[in-house]
């Protein structure tokens, strides 16, 4: 994501498997011979990669919230969500088709599907915070095509946002 035209970086991490590297290596040699531990430079390619990424990702959610989706009621009359690792998922579906293949991969196409049609702005925006708990949308659920929006800063609205902390800040702020 991007913030007043800009890129934001993302902080370089080491992996637990980088510093038991480096340990091992100071076991064998001698202290004078160690030379000063720096992380890898990121490769340029990979860089480029995440990039283009976070562009197309930023690119989808902004068609996303533009976009009227079909969410379907449950049978109780509430849209329909689904819980998955403590987070609370509306269920859109970008057209009739692919509700009608999530249907059929439920067992369920044989039952009649109501369902409201919803811009995805609206659905990110005020119904996610409705939501108990953290929640976030699955468009097209269950097919290759599906994409999810988790409740993260820039995503939804700050204050039901998830603080995954600076390294995954997707609201390109970095501050919480």
């Amino acid at each position: 994501m991007t913030e007043n035209g800009t890129e934001a970086p993302k902080p370089q991490q080491l992996s637990r498997l980088t510093e038991l590297a480096d340990t091992s290596v100071a076991a064998v040699r001698p202290e004078a011979e160690l030379a000063p531990a720096t992380p890898p430079a990121p490769h340029p390619d990979r860089a480029d990669e995440e990039a283009v990424a976070r562009r197309e990702f930023a690119r989808l959610l902004g068609e996303f919230r533009r976009t009227a989706v079909l969410v379907p009621y449950d049978d109780h009359g509430s849209l329909w969500t689904a819980d998955f690792n403590g987070v609370r998922w509306i269920c859109a579906f970008s057209d009739e088709e692919a509700l009608a293949r999530f249907a059929n991969a439920r067992g369920d196409s044989g039952r009649e599907w109501t369902y409201q049609t919803i811009l995805g702005a609206r659905l990110l925006d005020v119904m996610v915070p409705m939501l108990p708990g953290p929640g976030g949308v699955a468009l097209d659920a269950g097919s290759a095509d599906g994409m999810v929006f988790p409740p993260v800063a820039g995503i939804v609205p700050d204050e039901v946002a998830v603080d995954l902390g600076e390294t995954a800040d997707l609201g390109g702020t970095g501050t919480r």
